[in-house]
């Protein structure tokens, strides 16, 4: 029985069905042979961590009171009379912490960091895992955004305040961070930050290490977007349909990271202004007020769409060195115009699959979804474990 010891950062919506999925699969894992060892769980405030790393771990019923807990909004620290169970770490201890455990476990057992959070601070704890030959899993997109940032911020130009030189400073940083996680590929696995649990890194690895070079794909790649066009369609106010997506857990905890998108130095059309950006206005406004802003221009924009025929669809098209990100006006029949809900699709054009793409194409957001991808990520990784 190989037992392969994890921590979990992050225990949110993906996080905490991850948790059930480990608890649920008991027997099945069982009979692979395999069994995930929780040794510690985090969230924004704290650690909980297993009284002893290399005999106990963190056991099914303590990791569904970490559910229930985190399903009402609450902080593990809530579980601190849970003293013999584990020990509890606060604050600044958490990185260090988790820096030591995979000290510790890189020379005996190995170690997988899943992080399932929505913060992009989790980049430097996760190269210092790798580095130490430990596994990382990742579900959270951000530690692997920094290079599209880093693009962003050299097309500034030369001419640079004080302000931007710092900026340029801290994101040359993030891209040195992305180069050190990517350099280990055997021990970094990251298919759920695209698609949910759909096979869209590993189709697209399959094909490009066959010699087979991809020259267009055309997706919907927002299962929250989808779904969000779908039900503006369907006559429902644009702000109510970004409020139900977000408690159904399509969305970011911050739902602006799925409206925006990123800006590659290549045109891109984010749903909301600049003055509804982060750093413009609260998550708390943004949600009372400014979504309530969009509503008629989104719908005028539905409304025109449907008598031409057509359905708005947030795709993106990726042509050789150019790539589109937006909102497209699409016939209601063709392949995107079709999709409902949460699916993603996805069709790659190469040399094999030229006249006739193949298309990926299903559930593509959800907490469920996603959570099940991560572990069958965990699962892919089981060979550089005893």
């Amino acid at each position: 029985m190989k037992n392969i010891p994890v921590i979990l950062l992050g225990c949110g919506g993906v996080g905490r069905h991850l948790l059930q999925h480990i608890v649920s699969c008991r027997s099945l894992h069982a009979k692979l042979g395999v069994r995930l060892r929780v040794v510690g769980i985090s969230d924004s405030k704290s650690l909980l961590l297993a009284s002893d790393l290399f005999t106990r771990e963190l056991e099914d019923t303590f990791l569904n009171e970490v559910s229930r807990v985190k399903l009402g909004g609450s902080s593990l620290k809530t579980l601190s009379s849970f003293v013999n169970e584990c020990q509890i770490f606060t604050n600044l201890e958490v990185t260090r912490t988790v820096i030591d455990v995979a000290t510790r476990l890189s020379k005996s057992t190995g170690l997988v960091v899943i992080d399932c959070s929505a913060s992009s601070e989790t980049m430097g704890v996760l190269n210092r895992v790798v580095d130490l030959g430990c596994c990382v899993v990742l579900a959270n997109k951000k530690p692997l955004t920094a290079e599209m940032v880093t693009n962003s911020i050299s097309q500034l130009g030369p001419s640079y305040s004080m302000f931007g030189l710092w900026v340029k400073a801290c994101f040359d940083s993030m891209q040195e961070d992305y180069d050190k996680l990517v350099v280990h590929p055997r021990h970094i696995r990251y298919e759920s930050t695209v698609g949910a649990g759909l096979p869209v890194i590993a189709s697209l690895n399959r094909i490009l290490s066959s010699g087979d070079p991809i020259h267009r794909i055309v997706a919907c790649l927002s299962g929250t977007l989808g779904y969000v066009m779908s039900e503006v369609e369907g006559g429902k106010p644009f702000s109510q349909v970004v409020k139900d997506a977000k408690n159904l857990g399509y969305t970011e905890p911050d739902p602006r990271d799925d409206l925006s998108g990123m800006d590659v130095a290549r045109k891109i059309e984010s749903l909301y202004p600049k003055e509804m950006g982060p750093n413009m206005m609260s998550l708390e406004d943004f949600l009372s007020c400014g979504l309530l802003l969009l509503d008629n221009d989104i719908q005028e924009r539905v409304q025109k769409a449907s008598l031409e025929g057509k359905v708005l669809r947030y795709v993106c098209v990726i042509d050789g060195p150019r790539t589109e990100v937006g909102l497209r006006e699409l016939p209601k029949d063709s392949p995107l115009g079709r999709l409902r809900g949460s699916n993603n699709s996805l069709a790659i054009y190469s040399r094999c699959y030229n006249e006739q793409p193949l298309v990926i194409e299903g559930a593509g957001a959800g907490n469920d979804t996603t959570a099940a991808g991560v572990l069958a990520d965990i699962l892919d990784i089981q060979d550089l474990f005893a």
